[in-house]
């Protein structure tokens, strides 16, 4: 199976920082960016499953509003499950757009994709659209999935200050206002339901895992 990469994350978040640079202003990415460091200082301890546990099942609603259950998913094919924030997030859109083009390599390893945010369905829709995902995009809206697998926290009052100063209504994406955000994770679930593979770039959410190491994962086991 092929594993070469076109561009790996790191590569493109060079590329998106420089973007956005030029697009938003210097004192909201100074927030947004020191508010990232803070999250990545004050959350050391971030994954709530380890690798040989068991992954508890759940059913959430897609991006058209049709149920989806993990255990059924797991009768045919392991799943690769990511937890991102919203689709006003670029990094979130920056590294599912990479989860897209590793999906037919997913496929070849016998499993899918999963991304979860707490969303409601109709932006889990929008961010589909726009990154013209072909897997599932899951909402759920009051992060009981997340906090099983991952620390979920409040959005910084200051990164949303600057959210509301560029016109971005941050409540507008969640059916629960106020609603926290997970920090960013994968985890690989093998048919049984074991967790093969989980981590964690940390609290600062525009560090994510590599495209390349979740192929890995899959074509070791």
């Amino acid at each position: 199976m092929e594993n070469a990469l076109e561009k790996s994350y790191k590569e493109a978040l060079k590329e998106l920082r420089n973007n956005l640079s030029t697009m938003l202003p210097a004192e909201a990415l100074e927030t947004w960016n020191n508010d990232a460091k803070e999250l990545q200082r004050k959350h050391s301890s971030i994954l709530k499953l380890k690798v040989g546990d068991l992954a508890p099942d759940f059913v959430l609603p897609n991006a058209v509003n049709k149920q989806v259950s993990l255990s059924e998913v797991l009768k045919s094919q392991k799943v690769v499950l990511t937890f991102y924030r919203g689709t006003w997030c670029p990094y979130c859109n920056l590294a599912l757009n990479l989860y897209q083009s590793i999906l037919p390599q997913i496929q070849e390893a016998g499993a899918t994709m999963i991304a979860i945010s707490p969303q409601t369905p109709d932006e889990s829709l929008n961010i589909k659209q726009k990154n013209e995902l072909q897997y599932h995009v899951l909402s759920d809206t009051s992060n009981k999935v997340a906090k099983q697998f991952t620390t979920v926290h409040p959005n910084p009052e200051k990164s949303l200050e600057k959210m509301t100063e560029l016109g971005y209504d941050f409540d507008s994406f969640y059916s629960e206002e106020g609603s926290e955000l997970p920090i960013p994770a994968v985890f690989i679930i093998e048919q049984n339901g074991e967790v093969s593979f989980a981590k964690s770039e940390g609290g600062d959410y525009r560090y994510r895992v590599e495209p390349s190491e979740l192929l890995e994962a899959l074509n070791n086991k």
